[in-house]
């Protein structure tokens, strides 16, 4: 860390550093300089990201596109180039590292107020609408198939034909569920193939700890963690948003009774994402309960496919921790079902604001 810091292009001489953050996927360094300027060094984690450097070509197209829309400096993360120009810097041990300038603010893991998941929305609805005009096709596709819902459903078909631990007999109920929604489950891949959806940049892991706010007037500064950047639908997006925050428990409570889809938090963040971008289509606005409803079928699909294939994806603490996972993924997706309407009438609510 203490050599990476040097080969990039920073002002004035380092004096401290101390880790940063509390994400587990990037090794995350704040670095203090003689001057008082801070930066985030970072070294990106290979074994999860495998194309590095696709990756920052996809992080500074966008933010570089997203600087040149906003006046305050800290409304956008700036990456700071390598002694060789590039945005990352390759160690002899083949590490990737990226070092950007600190932007003073807080992340929440959980809104604490109403006012918090609105600025969350806004924070994401303004990430939508800076990049309404950028190409997405240009972008790398770092994860491929991350949201191609089918696809998942491919793969938890391959899972139950090989039920690998002799798991299937216990998740019929569940396998029952799962595929009554298969063909709707695939809705929002077809209108992207169809171009009946616009194809966007998304940031696809919209959760509130990924926004910065300032720290005195809790308002959204920015969007950090852009490494899942991709082409995709704006759908997702919301919805990923909407299933972590709108939920009533974590996702894997064990007491499904606490599961459900909170109608005030959806219509938070329903006002905010659209006060916050204005480029949607009608038809995607129309849509976006539905993107909340697929994405939380698909991570069910996700949780389940993993389960039956010994849990080798996601982290487990316990043998039927994705089991338990998938079911309140579904009670949230049955919630949802029973809730349709009143999602419907919100969404009309601010439709045409």
């Amino acid at each position: 860390m203490q050599q990476a810091i040097h080969h990039f292009q920073i002002q004035s001489q380092p004096v401290f550093c101390k880790t940063f953050g509390h994400g587990n996927i990037n090794y995350t360094f704040q670095i203090s300089t003689d001057s008082g300027k801070q930066y985030i060094l970072q070294r990106i984690n290979t074994h999860v990201f495998k194309r590095p450097i696709e990756l920052m070509e996809n992080v500074i197209a966008v933010t570089q596109h997203i600087r040149s829309k906003v006046s305050d400096p800290n409304h956008a993360l700036n990456f700071v180039p390598a002694l060789d120009g590039n945005y990352y810097y390759c160690d002899e041990h083949r590490r990737y590292w990226r070092c950007y300038e600190f932007v003073g603010g807080f992340c929440l893991e959980a809104p604490e107020t109403d006012a918090d998941f609105y600025e969350s929305a806004v924070a994401f609805g303004r990430f939508q609408e800076q990049l309404s005009d950028f190409p997405a096709k240009s972008l790398h596709e770092t994860i491929p198939n991350f949201h191609n819902t089918p696809d998942r459903y491919r793969l938890l078909h391959i899972a139950m034909d090989e039920d690998a631990c002799d798991r299937l007999q216990f998740v019929q109920r569940e396998v029952d569920f799962i595929m009554e929604r298969e063909q709707e489950a695939g809705t929002i891949q077809r209108l992207l193939e169809s171009e009946k959806l616009p194809l966007r940049v998304t940031h696809n892991d919209t959760k509130l700890n990924n926004v910065l706010l300032d720290y005195k007037t809790r308002k959204a500064l920015c969007v950090l963690d852009l490494d899942t950047v991709m082409p995709g639908s704006s759908l997702f997006d919301f919805g990923d948003s909407i299933r972590f925050g709108a939920a009533t428990a974590p996702e894997d409570v064990q007491e499904l009774s606490r599961m459900s889809l909170d109608l005030n938090r959806f219509e938070v963040y329903t006002r905010g994402y659209l006060d916050g971008c204005h480029a949607l289509t009608r038809r995607e606005i129309e849509l976006l309960p539905l993107g909340a409803k697929i994405i939380t079928l698909e991570l069910a699909v996700r949780f389940l496919t993993d389960y039956l294939e010994s849990d080798h994806y996601f982290k487990t603490q316990y043998p039927d921790h994705n089991l338990v996972r998938t079911r309140a993924q579904l009670k949230l997706v049955r919630d949802m079902e029973a809730k349709w309407y009143q999602m419907q009438k919100i969404i009309e609510k601010y439709k045409e604001n």
